[in-house]
C-alpha cells in the first residue's frame, strides 16, 4: 500500500476572500497590498543583486539572472519548509514573502527572453545551458531550500 500523498499546499490565494476579480476568485484588498509591497521589494532587491552581480561577471552569459532565480528558488524551498512543514509563519507572511518578494526578486520573463537572445545570437550553448540549466538549478536549490526548512 502507498503512503498518503500530502496535500499541496500553496500560497494561501484560493482560500481568499472579499474582492471579486474577474468574477471568478475574491481576493481581500489587504492580500494585495502585501503582494504589491512584497513585489516592489523583490523587485528593487533584483535591480541591486542583478547590476552587483553583472558588475563582477561575464557579459557571455547571463548570470546575474541565472544567479538570483537560483537564490530565489532556494528561498522558496526554505521558506515553505518553514512555514507549511514546521508551521512557523503564517499564511499572510508566506503571501508577503513567496508572491510578493521572491515573485519580485525572480525573473522567468528575463530568463526566457536571454536564452532567446543566446540563441538568436548564435550562442547556442549558452542560450541552452541558461534554459535548461536554470530549469536544473532551481529545481535542485528549491529542494535543499526545502531540506533546509524542514531542518531549522
Amino acid at each position: 500500500m502507498r503512503p498518503a500523498r500530502k496535500a499541496f499546499v500553496g500560497f494561501g490565494v484560493s482560500s481568499l476572500a472579499a474582492m471579486p476579480i474577474l468574477g471568478r476568485r475574491t481576493v481581500r484588498l489587504t492580500d494585495l497590498i502585501r503582494v504589491f509591497l512584497g513585489a516592489g521589494i523583490g523587485g528593487v532587491l533584483r535591480y541591486w543583486a542583478g547590476g552587483w552581480i553583472a558588475d563582477r561577471s561575464s557579459a557571455s552569459f547571463p548570470w546575474h539572472t541565472f544567479a538570483i532565480n537560483i537564490a530565489g528558488a532556494f528561498a522558496i524551498g526554505a521558506l515553505m519548509g518553514l512555514s507549511v512543514e514546521r508551521g512557523l509563519g503564517s499564511s499572510n507572511l508566506r503571501l508577503f514573502l513567496g508572491v510578493g518578494i521572491l515573485g519580485g526578486f525572480t525573473t522567468f520573463s528575463t530568463l526566457s527572453y536571454e536564452s532567446l537572445a543566446l540563441l538568436e545570437s548564435g550562442l547556442w550553448a549558452q542560450g541552452l545551458s541558461n534554459m535548461f540549466g536554470s530549469v536544473v538549478a532551481g529545481l535542485a536549490a528549491a529542494a535543499v531550500g526545502l531540506l533546509v526548512g524542514r531542518a531549522v
